[in-house]
């Protein structure tokens, strides 16, 4: 949904260039269709962005700031949604970038907010995934793992649910073969197929030698 787009945007560009912070209409927009960052990467128009900005501010998550001439418009995130400035970080990242492993996040996410490892930031999103109800429900959830990932991902809730069935199926733990596996089993074949041949040329020598028909 482009509200969380333009979201997302606002929250980035308040914490990556401040001095241009808020954002006017036109800056914003640029950020929604910013090819660079940005998955998907899409192709709004000023007013639909204008749209999406006004349904942010009906539900409290940006608002319009004053002193000047030119409309200019900040997030509202962590405070709308009693959210620590981590978890705003975290969110903005999977609105703006899709999908991913908390690996992924850590590093998507550091112009955002540095995170010291990967597990304080397993520890925000699992705070964010178990957001009781009377606090509006969880935030993100742990989407199960794509056929040849070793880890899953996370995704935003911010547009609503997540259409899990639509998501590719999970592959079973036994089918997933590592790098250094795969090639430590390249190097077991090759030694099975240099012994193999080393039996059948020993072979072929004894029937010769005894003149046996192998």
């Amino acid at each position: 949904m482009l509200e969380a787009r333009a979201l997302g945007v606002l929250v980035e560009k308040s914490l990556t260039v401040p001095d241009s912070y808020p954002l006017s209409l036109n800056s914003l927009t640029l950020g929604c269709n910013q090819k660079t960052a940005r998955d998907p990467v899409i192709a709004a128009s000023e007013g639909e962005v204008q749209l999406a900005v006004d349904a942010l501010k009906t539900l409290a998550l940006a608002f319009e700031s004053s002193g000047s001439r030119v409309a200019r418009y900040e997030h509202n995130l962590g405070r709308a949604l009693g959210v620590p400035s981590q978890s705003v970080a975290l969110l903005a990242t999977l609105v703006l970038r899709g999908p991913q492993t908390a690996a992924e996040l850590r590093t998507a996410a550091e112009r955002l907010h540095r995170f010291a490892d990967v597990s304080a930031v397993e520890g925000f999103l699992d705070e964010l995934a178990a957001r009781p109800a009377d606090k509006g429900g969880a935030l993100v959830v742990k989407l199960p793992r794509a056929p040849g990932a070793r880890e899953q991902r996370w995704a935003h809730l911010l547009s609503g649910a997540v259409d899990v069935a639509a998501l590719p199926a999970a592959a079973d733990d036994d089918s997933i073969v590592s790098t250094s596996e795969l090639a430590a089993l390249k190097a077991r074949l090759a030694a099975t197929e240099s012994e193999v041949a080393r039996l059948a040329a020993l072979v072929e020598r004894l029937c010769r030698d005894l003149d046996v028909r192998p």
